[in-house]
């Protein structure tokens, strides 16, 4: 059963994704935001929701203890095509490469969360299976020249126009393809906080 939260705890959103912070503040929670750089390098042997996991602690671990009544929020989306993680392309040549790879087909999109407390780490992902219409060459490159998607894993959003041409159905949550499983994330704050 979902109950209301009553956060009684400072939240700290270690993200600047202004979809994940739009997110957190539709769910009605006061929270402040601070970023540490982090290089996202993982262990080439992890699976694809291993990644987004360890990538999501390892951005929670660069902050201080937080203390009794804080919590630190971090998180990470990859986009996995058949295993192969497609992370956020660096030009236009790997974005188009990118969409292209994706176009007429079936791919996972998978967010891993940490939250953080004083004493533990508590790890989750949501995933979710996107399904793409056939792309034309004309489409994506008109997409890329409009959004420059560089900041996207897999080289798009889900909520710009292009999400809404693109994406022929979904099997999982919505707002986990945005960058933020929120049902588990409330759920995971209702037991600890």
């Amino acid at each position: 059963m979902i109950e209301y939260i009553n956060a009684n705890k400072d939240i700290i959103l270690a993200s600047g994704s202004p979809r994940r912070q739009e997110l957190l503040q539709a769910l009605g929670l006061a929270f402040t935001v601070q970023q540490k750089k982090v290089e996202e390098t993982y262990p080439g042997n992890l699976k694809p929701r291993e990644v987004a996991e360890y990538l999501s602690e390892k951005k929670a671990s660069v902050f201080s203890t937080p203390s009794k009544n804080q919590i630190i929020i971090t998180a990470d989306t990859i986009v996995a095509l058949n295993e192969r993680i497609l992370g956020k392309p660096s030009n236009k040549n790997e974005a188009a490469e990118m969409l292209r790879a994706l176009s007429a087909t079936s791919h996972d999109v998978i967010t891993g969360v940490c939250v953080r407390d004083a004493v533990n780490y508590y790890l989750f992902h949501g995933s979710t299976r996107v399904t793409f219409e056939e792309l034309s060459d004309e489409l994506i490159a008109k997409y890329i020249e409009k959004e420059q998607p560089y900041d996207k894993a897999g080289a798009y959003g889900i909520q710009e126009w292009f999400g809404m041409v693109a994406v022929k159905y979904i099997e999982g949550s919505y707002y986990n393809v945005m960058g933020l499983p929120v049902h588990l994330l409330y759920r995971k704050l209702i037991e600890i906080i």
